[in-house]
């Protein structure tokens, strides 16, 4: 397929996305199935530009004063791409395939036209009813942050360590263009073009063995900062499909107790391969029968419960951007009731002396510092570990990581522009009592 068509193609998808109001990842699939003579690359392509569409739908629209698919992915051209005005013209010729030559009023609106102005959930590219909870958080640098939330992510790798070393996993995967990351000392990041089709990292030797697991350099971040130690009884409480459990797997050199758990069953489907493949031995799943307690005999005696805990995904905005224009208040309202019930339900578990990492990919003040202060608050037997002693473990470089992220009374908070992660919040809570 020529650029053109390709342009053509992401017009026709989001145009789908609008009218049947399905997800884009759905609307994309469908349209290979029903256009089987794209290829792999076309479809990456055209993919490529979809999400750069929804990264960037409210500026666009704004920039093109017009809000329909095809306003929308020539305002991200200009603005995500950098295209000019004659390059966008170039890609609307009228030829076979070709969208229609831009008009007179498209011309303007990408001569004249820019987001000065813009009020700031269009300028930022979020939902108007998100801003004060933004405003919240970041203040005045809410359009800078949620610009870089609206980014392109990387492909972040976590070396498993149980296998493997860093320098030599680094060394296995340089034809990809693996370099380490910035604060993880276990981290490797593959940056990815516009363009670009998926990285093979499944197929590759590295990853089959089990040296390397997919895992944003946030939550390598998050689960580092639990401090998981080799004897240790750790309880992940929000499993899902394991990836911080083998995190901790690998920081507990195999020794100790590991168990995994979650709420929903279906999330837990994967953990049990992934546990194989990366050689854990010391771990044990515990998937939910009925309204049984999977812990109903830990009581008082964990040294960690990790809690990954349910919210509204707002620091995965970059990898998921069209989960935030899907979002809407009353799903945060129930995710907050989830943090408290997995928040006491820790309590239970954890023995004096022991400790709590309470984690979220959500950047917002209501999911983070509040339900931390309002646990403490009705918890009095736990108090919150000072932020400071939870970066120790980075070592040499703690420091330069405390000025970039946002530190709090209550945790650190990682996001895009300031850690170049996803957005993280991770807060540590010892019970004193």
């Amino acid at each position: 397929m020529t650029p053109a068509a390709r342009l053509s193609a992401a017009i026709e998808v989001i145009g789908t996305i609008d009218a049947q109001r399905v997800p884009a990842a759905q609307a994309l699939k469908d349209w290979g199935t029903s256009h089987r003579f794209a290829g792999s690359g076309d479809r990456a392509a055209i993919a490529g530009l979809v999400w750069d569409v929804l990264r960037r739908r409210s500026s666009s629209a704004w920039i093109m004063d017009n809000d329909s698919p095809r306003a929308r992915v020539l305002g991200m051209l200009h603005l995500e791409r950098g295209l000019d005005i004659e390059a966008i013209a170039n890609l609307c010729d009228g030829s076979r395939f070709a969208p229609a030559p831009l008009t007179e009023a498209e011309r303007a609106a990408l001569a004249s036209r820019s987001l000065k102005d813009a009020p700031a959930p269009v300028a930022g590219d979020y939902p108007e009813w998100l801003d004060p909870y933004l405003a919240t958080v970041f203040g005045d640098d809410r359009i800078a942050e949620a610009t870089a939330m609206a980014s392109r992510a990387p492909l972040d790798l976590r070396v498993n360590t149980l296998k493997a070393r860093r320098e030599k996993v680094l060394a296995s995967l340089s034809h990809l263009g693996a370099v380490p990351t910035p604060w993880s000392p276990l981290g490797l990041r593959i940056q990815l073009s516009a363009d670009a089709r998926n990285v093979g990292i499944y197929a590759e030797e590295a990853f089959i063995k089990g040296l390397v697991e997919v895992q944003d350099e946030g939550s390598q971040l998050a689960a580092l900062f639990s401090a998981a130690k080799p004897g240790e009884q750790v309880i992940d409480l929000c499993a899902g499909a394991g990836g911080k459990t083998l995190a901790l797997a690998a920081m507990m050199q195999g020794k100790g107790r590991l168990i995994a758990t979650d709420n929903d069953k279906r999330q837990l489907a994967p953990i049990h391969e992934r546990l194989s493949r990366a050689g854990v031995h010391n771990a044990e799943v515990r998937t939910p029968r009925g309204a049984d307690d999977p812990l109903a005999d830990i009581r008082a005696s964990a040294d960690l419960v990790l809690i990954d805990a349910p919210c509204s995904g707002t620091g995965t905005w970059r990898r998921n951007p069209d989960a935030k224009w899907r979002m809407r208040p009353g799903a945060l309202e129930i995710r907050m009731k989830d943090q408290i019930e997995v928040l006491d339900r820790a309590a239970v578990i954890v023995k004096p002396g022991g400790r709590i990492a309470y984690i979220t990919c959500s950047v917002l003040t209501v999911e983070n510092s509040e339900q931390v202060r309002a646990f403490v608050a009705r918890q009095p037997a736990f108090s919150i570990v000072p932020p400071p002693e939870a970066v120790s473990v980075l070592r040499d470089k703690a420091d330069d990581f405390a000025k970039a992220a946002l530190d709090m009374p209550e945790g650190w908070l990682m996001t895009p522009r300031r850690t170049g992660t996803d957005g993280f919040f991770v807060s540590i809570l010892r019970r004193t009592g």
